[in-house]
């Protein structure tokens, strides 16, 4: 396969599996099995793309993101009084602060393990579907209570840790934050609008400090050159925003059941690929 097409289409699957709970690493990963090196892209690779995903979320969410740090920056900064509404938003900046912590300190301390022993498909295989069982549980028997402004730091907290495990891939980053917000009590719409902001720092975070790492080698890390990488980046980015608008309107009526059913099911197909032999794990 060519490796301009390689990528144009690994930065397609980026973007359409970063904000669906189905994890875009798991399926950066599987991909590569199938390209013509059989070689997986590896997780510098999709560290990096993931940078155009979340350009797309500071796009889409720019008024939301400079109203939260301005208000942030007033208050814990400046030290200004605001109104009660400001405050919210205020609360809400603290929260992807505390919320971004867990990924930060475990994937620094584990970034050798991730790199390297999280790339098993059998471990992504038994991570889609086991999640995917979880994300159902939560999202079934959710309360549909709690807006955004109950958020509060015992929560934020729970969040954050929950997103830490999208350091495992095929447990999606969206995916284990839902679910958590879910089985809080949140609304489909609060805790998926959540998960977008919470991401925000970690990724844009992993996906720097993998591309400056990337700068000294030129290659990302021995599949793809930089040059590639960024046409994928792009990619990631034109359709990364074009699935928030629709995944935001799409759980505003409906639930979560159809990705259940897709994680379950790839993951599934996998394990039998990875027991015949058909694919190397």
């Amino acid at each position: 396969m060519n490796l301009l097409f390689e990528v144009i289409f690994l930065g397609l699957l980026q973007g359409l599996t970063e904000f669906l709970p189905i994890s875009s690493s798991a399926h950066i990963r599987i991909a590569g099995e199938f390209m013509g090196n059989a070689q997986d892209p590896g997780a510098r690779f999709t560290a990096i793309t993931q940078i155009g995903t979340e350009l797309a979320v500071l796009i889409f969410f720019r008024n939301d993101i400079k109203k939260i740090f301005t208000s942030w920056f007033s208050r814990a900064i400046l030290r200004k009084d605001l109104y009660t509404e400001e405050e919210s938003l205020v609360r809400m900046g603290w929260m992807i602060i505390v919320g971004s912590i867990p990924i930060v300190i475990l994937g620094y301390l584990g970034k050798d393990i991730i790199t390297n022993n999280f790339r098993s498909l059998w471990l992504i295989a038994c991570t889609l579907i086991i999640f995917g069982i979880i994300l159902g549980v939560a999202d079934h028997y959710g309360k549909k209570e709690r807006t955004l402004e109950q958020l509060n730091q015992e929560h934020g907290v729970l969040y954050g840790l929950a997103q830490a495990l999208a350091l495992i891939p095929g447990v999606s980053r969206s995916g284990a934050t839902i679910a958590m917000g879910r089985y809080l009590g949140y609304t489909r719409e609060a805790a998926l609008r959540y998960s977008f902001l919470l991401a925000i720092p970690a990724v844009f975070g992993s996906g720097l400090y993998q591309l400056k790492d990337a700068f000294g080698t030129n290659a990302v890390p021995n599949v793809y050159t930089l040059q590639q990488t960024f046409i994928a980046t792009a990619v990631a980015f034109v359709v990364g925003y074009a699935v928030i608008a629709w995944l935001l309107k799409f759980v505003s009526t409906k639930s979560f059941r159809p990705f259940i059913i897709y994680r379950i099911a790839l993951g599934s197909v996998l394990l039998i690929m990875l027991s015949a032999g058909i694919i190397n794990p």
